[in-house]
């Protein structure tokens, strides 16, 4: 058996202990991503003096590149949501749109809370907002949670600033206005056919019982909640400001002033700062909170992420262990010489990844250490490397993921029921978003 076939086996009994380790042994995620991470490296035969100064530049680079994005991400999700801007986004939507059109309004409102906030945060705060809705309305509640569902998992995963997507940004060098443009096309169909057509082909979906984990949440009153325009601009600032960045970007000099103080605005980590800055000022000042009232908020927001980030930042560890041993690059040498489109190659290796370890921002991360030398040596488009890897990172999952488990447990529903409706919704978005992704490729180099 060659070196390269056994180097590949030790990456794949890595990815085995891990999943032992979360859902057998109930280990801590952290724990677990770093004993597997030094599994890998002592069995690629990494030197002994080069194992902790790797897992140490695996962290730190995580944490380096998104700990403040994450960070930013939860506090305007939580201004938000004290604010009323949540509520103001939906109740304006849906009420424009009408009943007619409630799931396509639904699919824009998960849409944006997904690209605005991490994915647990848009969860908590859409889904009461949609049973208030769905209660209102008289319409069986699962009707409404698909397509925000769908629309919150996939503005998640394929949008900068959030975690994952960010990830393959810089990793693959891709251009950031490319990738929000191109995104749209692959999220429209994508979510079309995963939060409405789905639908039509599940069985029981409107007699799926509701559990009293999650209730209508409370309304605020109409005065007091800020404006659509304002509660629609602050989430989105982050897109239009890095948006705006790379076009003025492209029409000037590197050595301008105007290049620099472009790159330096239109940043992930400033914009996001100009975003909170913002938020604090139009959801907590302007509302009439204190400084120590919105100093809670951001407290609250920051404990609430803190266990999320250091996941992440821990994913990072296999993602330099593979990138340091130089496993990557063989296993980009391997499948370079198999008949199949590089952009499904990577959506593959994102896909294994995500189904077993249950972390889509993790699977992102590490696919990225495995998959950018494809971009290279196979001479292909980083912004559509970029989009087959998140539609990967979006997929379905089993019973460990923490989205599965969300998913379920706040509605109360069987692990059936969970993959009817959870399970397939991230199963069309991932397959469809590839897809697309595919088609663009015939068009784009």
């Amino acid at each position: 058996m060659s070196a390269d076939i056994i180097s590949l086996i030790y990456i794949f009994v890595g990815i085995g202990l891990l999943v032992y380790l979360i859902v057998g042994l109930k280990l801590h995620n952290i724990i677990a991503l770093l004993l597997a991470g030094l599994f890998i490296a002592f069995a690629e035969g990494m030197p002994i003096t080069k194992i902790v100064p790797t897992v140490e530049k695996g962290i730190g680079g995580v944490l380096s590149t998104l700990a403040l994005i994450v960070i930013f991400g939860a506090i305007v999700g939580q201004l938000m949501t004290e604010s009323g801007a949540s509520q103001q986004i939906a109740d304006t939507i849906v009420n424009k749109m009408g009943r007619k059109y409630l799931s396509v309004a639904l699919l824009i409102i998960g849409t944006i809370f997904g690209m605005s906030m991490f994915y647990e945060v848009a969860f908590l705060i859409a889904v009461p907002l949609v049973l208030s809705i769905a209660k209102e309305a008289k319409i069986p509640y699962m009707r409404l949670i698909i397509p925000t569902i769908a629309g919150a998992t996939m503005g998640h995963s394929i949008f900068p600033p959030q975690p994952g997507p960010m990830a393959l940004v810089t990793a693959f060098h891709a251009d950031i206005a490319q990738v929000y443009i191109l995104g749209l096309i692959v999220i429209i169909p994508s979510i079309l056919c995963s939060g409405i057509l789905i639908r039509r082909f599940i069985p029981g979906l409107d007699e799926m019982p509701l559990g009293n984990v999650m209730k209508p949440a409370p309304r605020k009153p109409a005065n007091e909640i800020p404006s659509f325009g304002i509660s629609l601009l602050v989430p989105l600032m982050p897109a239009i400001i890095m948006i705006i960045s790379s076009i003025t970007k492209s029409l000037t000099s590197k050595e301008s002033m105007t290049y620099k103080i472009m790159s330096f605005i239109g940043s992930a980590d400033i914009s996001m700062l100009i975003t909170v800055l913002v938020a604090m000022i139009v959801f907590g000042y302007a509302r009439g909170k204190t400084g120590k009232q919105v100093t809670d908020t951001l407290t609250k927001a920051i404990k609430g992420i803190s266990n999320v980030l250091l996941v992440i930042a821990a994913g990072g560890i296999m993602k330099e262990v593979i990138i340091d041993t130089g496993v990557g690059n063989i296993i980009v040498n391997m499948f370079a010489k198999l008949p199949v489109s590089p952009f499904i190659l990577a959506w593959l290796i994102t896909v294994l990844i995500r189904i077993l370890t249950g972390q889509g921002a993790v699977a992102a991360i590490t696919a990225a250490g495995i998959v950018a030398p494809m971009v290279t040596i196979m001479h292909v488009s980083p912004v559509l490397m970029v989009l087959a890897c998140a539609c990967g990172s979006n997929t379905m999952t089993l019973m460990y993921d923490g989205g599965f488990l969300l998913f379920q447990q706040s509605f109360g529903i069987s692990l059936k029921d969970t993959f009817k409706t959870w399970g397939a919704l991230e199963l069309v978005n991932s397959v469809i978003g590839l897809l697309v992704v595919l088609i663009l490729s015939v068009f784009i180099h």
